[in-house]
C-alpha cells in the first residue's frame, strides 16, 4: 500500500517523495487523535453520571496510557521483525502451556490441598507467567536456527528474492562502491553492520593523518550512498547469538554474512579467503574493475607510450588509459616515445592483468 502511494507520488509529482517516516508520523497523528476521542468519551459519560473525579482520572490514564505506548516504540528503534515475532508468538505458547500445565494440576490442588480460589488463581497466574517467560525467552535465543510455516511470518536464515550485500570496512573507504550505486546495477539491499560502522569512526578519530583522512572517506562514501535513491541501505545492530565469542572485525563479517545468507563486498584479498573457506560468497571489487578492463589478444596492435625501464635488460613500460601495466620487450631505447606494439601474451593475476608485447618492426 505505503509502495503503491510512494510510486503515485513519483508520477505525478516532481517534489520529494515522502518516505515512510511520514506515514509513521500521520500514523501517531492519527493514534493521538483516536486516543482523545476515547478519552473524552470516557470522560463525559462519568460527567453525565456526576462521577466527575472519576472521569478525570479516567481521563488522564488513558491518554497517559496511549503516550506511554507510543514513547516506547520511539524508544525502541531499528525494531527485527523475527525479534517482535519471537516475542508474540513466545507469549501465544505460554499462555497455550500454562492453561495445559493447569489442567491436570488443579484437581491434584483441590484434591491434595486445602486452598482458597484466590490461592488457586494465584497459583495459575505463577505457572502461566513462568511459562511465558520459558517460550519467550526460548524462541529469542533461538529465533534463527528454525522457521515456522506460518504464512508471512518465517523465522529462517533463508533469504527471498536477491541476496544483500555485507560492505566490509576496506570497500567503504575504497568508495568504489558508490560509484557502482549510482549507476543503478545493484538491486539488492546492503547492509553495514555496526560494528564496521564503530570501526569506521575509530580510524576517523585516529590521531595519525592518513588513517584519519581514510576513515573520514569512509564515513562520507556512506553518507552519499544513503542518500542515494538507487541504494536500499540498512544499518544493522549483529546483535545474534553466533557473534557473541566473535571480536576480530573480518570473522564477524563472515558469521554475520552467513546468518543472514548474504554476500561479503570487499576488496581484502584475506577477507576473500576466509569468506570462501567457510562457504559465504564474496564479490570482490579488484577481481570486477580486472573482469572489466579492456581485453587485449594477443597478435592485436596497441598504441601505448613508454614511460620508463622494465624489471628485465632492456625491456620498457607503459600504461593504458585504465591503469594496466604493458611490457615491451626491447622497449628501453623508446623510453618517452609513444610507439605502436604487438601483443605477444597477456597475464592475469589476482592484483591485476598485465600485458606484454614487442614493438611492430622488430623481431
Amino acid at each position: 500500500m505505503i509502495q503503491a502511494i510512494r510510486q503515485w507520488f513519483a508520477r505525478h509529482y516532481t517534489g520529494v517523495i515522502p518516505s515512510s517516516s511520514v506515514f509513521l508520523l500521520a500514523l501517531r497523528g492519527m493514534f493521538f487523535a483516536l486516543l482523545i476521542g476515547i478519552a473524552s468519551a470516557t470522560l463525559f459519560y462519568y460527567v453525565d453520571n456526576d462521577r466527575i473525579v472519576v472521569g478525570l482520572l479516567s481521563f488522564i490514564a488513558v491518554v497517559f496510557s496511549g503516550a506511554a505506548v507510543v514513547g516506547i516504540d520511539l524508544l525502541a528503534r531499528n525494531k527485527q521483525i523475527t525479534t517482535i515475532s519471537a516475542i508474540y508468538f513466545g507469549l501465544l505458547l505460554g499462555f497455550l502451556l500454562g492453561y495445559l500445565l493447569w489442567i491436570p494440576l488443579e484437581p491434584m490442588l483441590t484434591s491434595y490441598l486445602d486452598i482458597s480460589l484466590k490461592e488457586k488463581e494465584l497459583v495459575r497466574i505463577f505457572i502461566t507467567l513462568v511459562s511465558c517467560y520459558v517460550c519467550v525467552s526460548t524462541l529469542l535465543q533461538t529465533k534463527d536456527e528454525f522457521r515456522f510455516i506460518i504464512p508471512y511470518v518465517e523465522f529462517s536464515k533463508q533469504v527471498k528474492g536477491p541476496k544483500p550485500l555485507v560492505l566490509d570496512t576496506s570497500v567503504i573507504i575504497d568508495g568504489r562502491i558508490a560509484d557502482i550505486c549510482d549507476t543503478g546495477i545493484i538491486d539488492s539491499k546492503m547492509i553495514v553492520p555496526r560494528f564496521v560502522l564503530q570501526e569506521l569512526q575509530g580510524i576517523a578519530d585516529s590521531s595519525d593523518k592518513i588513517k584519519r583522512n581514510r576513515g573520514r572517506r569512509g564515513l562520507d562514501i556512506l553518507k552519499r550512498m544513503q542518500s542515494n535513491p538507487k541504494v536500499e541501505l540498512q544499518m544493522h545492530e549483529a546483535n545474534i547469538v553466533e557473534l557473541r565469542d566473535v571480536h576480530k572485525v573480518d570473522e564477524r563479517l563472515v558469521v554475520l554474512a552467513n546468518v543472514l545468507g548474504a554476500r561479503v563486498v570487499t576488496n581484502d584479498f584475506n577477507l576473500n579467503k576466509i569468506s570462501q573457506l567457510q562457504g559465504v560468497e564474496v564479490i570482490n571489487l579488484n577481481e570486477l574493475a580486472n573482469a572489466l578492463k579492456l581485453v587485449a589478444l594477443p597478435g592485436e596492435n596497441l598504441p601505448i607510450r613508454i614511460v620508463k625501464q622494465g624489471d628485465q635488460i632492456g625491456q620498457g613500460v607503459g600504461y593504458l588509459d585504465d591503469g594496466t601495466m604493458v611490457v615491451v620487450e626491447h622497449g628501453k631505447q623508446a623510453i618517452g616515445q609513444e610507439v605502436s606494439i604487438t601483443v605477444t601474451s597477456v597475464l592475469q593475476t589476482p592484483a591485476g592483468r598485465m600485458i606484454f608485447g614487442r614493438i611492430d618492426g622488430k623481431p
